[in-house]
């Protein structure tokens, strides 16, 4: 995985490429490579981005 998670900060938009019916989660934080994702259709998930690429979501309409 790369440094992706650098990118991520609080209040940006991302799905899980694995779990699409999460629907379209708001990253609540990142720090050390662990991203808390609040996702509307499985809650709050902690994720770890060296593992799972989240994908960004730059208009979700």
């Amino acid at each position: 995985m790369t440094d992706f998670d650098t990118f991520l900060e609080p209040g940006m938009q991302v799905t899980h490429p694995d779990q699409p019916d999460w629907g379209i989660g708001q990253v609540q934080s990142s720090v050390g490579g662990k991203v808390t994702v609040n996702f509307p259709d499985a809650g709050k998930v902690v994720i770890d981005a060296r593992q799972v690429a989240l994908l960004p979501v730059f208009d979700p309409s």
